[in-house]
């Protein structure tokens, strides 16, 4: 008798097991004991926003200076939706510097970015409109449709995008004036500060893939890291906002 109740209680443990591991939350009832095994599984909490874009600029370089105006060369967005965390669509566009429009050694390898890969490519101005394009095609600019950057760091929207703006006297869409920084979200999630995105990684179980410094693969990283994020239940809230000297409202 006690040795049938142990294989009884062995296989119901199993099927316990079995079912936690399928993100199920059991309770097995046992005389005189109530063992209870939580899920295993992630919950991703309904967020604030439809749609996610996480973007990560490319600009030139140098080491020890960086060259003055620093020019965006590479500009990638990655639409990542709010729900299910998977990307729906991608923008890229490697972009031609006009003040430095040689890029330097340094630069080129950082970013793995070549000669050959900025020259005859669209201007800043031109790639913004391009961009918009894509917000617009993509139904972002609908009414009633809730999207926010995403960057890692405050660099890319803070600093890079107006000062080259600025410089060249080119208007700024109003969607870049919000983004939220995923580090604040991930060390509002872990109680870690990263200092910068690989140190992310490997605390959310996340490997490194392609290329650091490139953008379009930062971005499928950063992608990557807000997807676990949000399954640690997280819920996202913008962390940076910034009125630029000169902008432009989607009606312009």
């Amino acid at each position: 008798m006690i040795s049938h109740s142990i294989l009884k209680l062995s296989k119901s443990c199993a099927r316990t097991a079995k079912a936690a591991r399928l993100g199920l939350l059991v309770e097995l009832f046992i005389p005189n004991y109530t063992v209870r095994m939580a899920s295993s599984s992630s919950e991703i909490k309904r967020q604030n926003f439809d749609y996610f874009l996480v973007l990560d600029f490319e600009a030139t370089c140098d080491n020890p200076k960086n060259p003055f105006p620093q020019e965006i060369i590479e500009l990638p967005i990655l639409k990542v939706n709010g729900q299910t965390f998977e990307v729906e669509s991608q923008f890229h566009q490697y972009v031609q510097p006009r003040v430095h429009a040689e890029l330097t050694p340094f630069c080129t390898e950082l970013t793995g970015i070549i000669q050959e890969m900025v020259d005859g490519q669209p201007h800043i101005e031109e790639t913004l409109q391009s961009v918009d394009k894509w917000m617009l095609e993509n139904g972002l600019l609908e009414p009633g449709v809730k999207s926010v950057f995403v960057t890692c760091g405050d660099w890319d929207l803070r600093r890079m995008l107006p000062s080259q703006c600025n410089h060249f006297n080119i208007p700024i869409p109003t969607y870049f004036n919000k983004w939220i920084n995923i580090k604040r979200a991930f060390s509002d999630s872990t109680g870690m500060w990263p200092s910068g995105m690989i140190p992310m990684l490997e605390p959310l179980g996340l490997r490194h893939q392609g290329r650091h410094h490139s953008g379009i693969d930062d971005c499928k990283n950063i992608a990557n890291i807000l997807k676990a994020v949000a399954e640690r239940g997280h819920v996202f809230q913008v962390t940076g906002t910034s009125v630029h000297l000169m902008t432009v409202s989607l009606d312009d």
